[in-house]
């Protein structure tokens, strides 16, 4: 009996612990949505058909990695040169805060189509 008793406590520390976690996601998703706008990405790139058509990132979490994303926030010199992106101009680059850096990243990652 209880050995149950703590299967079931263990289970349920578990459970909020996922359940807590993922409302931590949802709130970075949100705040890098929200930076998303702020930072008026949507000059130069578009999801869902809002913003600038030739930059779209609908499927964009498809085709890169979380590193890369974060790679082209915070390095998009390096990024243009390493891909040979033929977009022009070029991205800009972005000094923000590393938490706003992983929120963004946390948004574009939801972008997989």
């Amino acid at each position: 009996m209880r050995s149950i008793v703590m299967t079931s406590t263990l289970c349920l520390s578990l459970g909020l612990s996922l359940a807590a976690t993922a409302a931590a996601q949802d709130a970075k998703v949100t705040k890098g949505e929200q930076l998303f706008v702020a930072q008026k990405c949507t000059l130069c790139h578009s999801v869902a058909d809002k913003g600038n058509k030739k930059g779209p990132l609908d499927g964009v979490a498809s085709k890169l990695s979380a590193d890369d994303l974060r790679a082209w926030v915070t390095d998009a010199k390096g990024m243009t040169a390493k891909t040979k992106a033929p977009r022009k101009p070029p991205m800009k680059e972005y000094a923000l805060p590393k938490d706003d850096v992983d929120a963004l990243v946390a948004y574009m990652a939801t972008l997989k189509k």
